[in-house]
């Protein structure tokens, strides 16, 4: 099976999601995450995913807003409900599921992400655990950058995989520096990640989300390096 590799929208053009689909599309790319990663991004997207043209795409997810606080929670979860209720993966940070029982309608399309050093949860196996339990439904989208950067041993990454290798829809590739920065896949990187990938379901979509929104790399590019991972021979 052909590894399907795709881009998120915001690594490429950062709150214009038709200008990333259309780059995308041009580079003959089957997998894809729609970026509503701040706020005042889920409404417009809300409004326009009707409309958008995404047959071209075997694979599409959503990415909910990282931040926002307990008030605003349930708008949030309604408008995603919309999009869940569409087919659509919901990606979401364990951080601002502050009622998780207002997320469990979303069932398997929750995708909880685990998270970099700057969180204060959801970084490790025993971090999300208990949020696995109340959401007993929700899938796992593994981000092995985020895991890379809590854990340059890559044992938590491989821990990760174990535990919830079986809610496993999604995962997450950029290089993650020590800012929190998802930069492009370096050669260190692809060596890191090969051993833990080589454990990951082929089936498995592979979402990159190396910013290149400001010529810092470019989508083949990044595509190109993410395969060699998939080449490259455990260490």
């Amino acid at each position: 099976m052909t590894r399907r590799i795709g881009f998120s929208t915001g690594a490429i053009a950062k709150g214009d999601f038709r200008a990333a689909l259309a780059i995308l599309r041009n580079h003959r790319v089957d997998a894809v995450e729609l970026s509503a990663l701040r706020l005042v991004e889920l409404e417009p997207l809300c409004r326009a995913i009707a409309e958008l043209d995404l047959p071209a795409f075997g694979f599409v997810s959503i990415h909910a807003p990282s931040r926002f606080g307990p008030e605003e929670e349930k708008w949030v979860v309604d408008r995603l409900g919309d999009l869940a209720g569409r087919g659509f993966p919901i990606v979401a940070h364990p951080d601002v599921v502050y009622q998780p029982a207002r997320w469990a309608g979303l069932g398997s399309r929750l995708l909880i992400e685990n998270m970099d050093k700057r969180k204060p949860v959801g970084r490790t196996v025993d971090e999300l655990r208990g949020l696995f339990s109340a959401l007993p439904e929700a899938g796992f989208c593994f981000d092995i950058g985020h895991a890379r950067q809590v854990d340059p041993s890559m044992t938590e990454a491989a821990m990760l995989v174990r535990a919830f290798g079986n809610r496993l829809q999604e995962v997450h590739m950029s290089e993650v520096n020590t800012a929190s920065r998802h930069d492009p896949i370096s050669r260190n990187a692809v060596r890191a990640f090969a051993p833990v990938m080589a454990s990951v379901d082929a089936g498995v979509p592979v979402i990159l989300e190396s910013l290149i929104d400001q010529g810092q790399s470019d989508v083949g590019a990044e595509i190109r390096r993410a395969r060699e991972v998939f080449v490259s021979p455990p260490e």
